[in-house]
């Protein structure tokens, strides 16, 4: 008896993890398990809940060429990469600014002032956000930095120093709150 249901708790076991599970969802929101960027094929590394005063904000997902719990290294690593926002709760145009702004300078103060003409270029292709609204944010190594929201490119940055810059926003020292960190990194 005692064998067949540990049999049973083996099949059981290796049946659930040949499912080819296709998103993962969280706050009521569902990203899929891969995203196709040009010839790579990224893989949700972790979806997180940006909350502000207790309010969900957006469900953001991480995508990675392999997955990784080390932020350090996905910010510099030159390799195709990409975080996609779903929208939970609506923002103006102003508060998106100001969210990016305080975010820049407090995962890159180092950079902002260099930085400032791209900074200022992503900020001005920003737009107010709704409930529902998509907003994705792509590197790729020898284009740069491209953000379309609902589908619609709105700017690319070229070159691979922006990259790094725009990915600290969340997965730098100070992301918007540790648990939208923590999801985006698997943990």
């Amino acid at each position: 008896m005692r064998k067949t249901i540990i049999w049973l708790a083996v099949a059981v076991f290796v049946m659930a993890s040949t499912f080819d599970l296709r998103a993962a969802s969280l706050a009521g929101v569902t990203l899929p398990d891969t995203e196709q960027v040009g010839s790579a094929k990224l893989v949700l590394n972790g979806l997180g809940v940006r909350t502000k005063y207790m309010v969900k904000v957006y469900v953001a997902g991480l995508y990675l060429e392999q997955k990784s719990s080390d932020p350090s290294a996905i910010i510099k690593a030159d390799a195709p990469k990409r975080i996609v926002m779903k929208f939970v709760h609506g923002a103006s145009k102003s508060q998106m600014v100001d969210a990016f702004n305080e975010s820049f300078n407090n995962n890159s103060p180092e950079l902002v002032k260099t930085m400032k003409p791209d900074i200022d270029r992503l900020l001005g292709a920003l737009e107010a956000v709704k409930v529902g609204d998509e907003m994705v944010f792509t590197y790729v190594p020898g284009t740069g930095t491209t953000y379309t929201i609902n589908g619609q490119e709105k700017v690319t940055i070229a070159g691979p120093a922006f990259g790094p810059v725009l990915f600290s926003v969340w997965l730098g020292p100070k992301p918007p709150n540790a648990d939208l960190k923590k999801g985006m990194l698997g943990q």
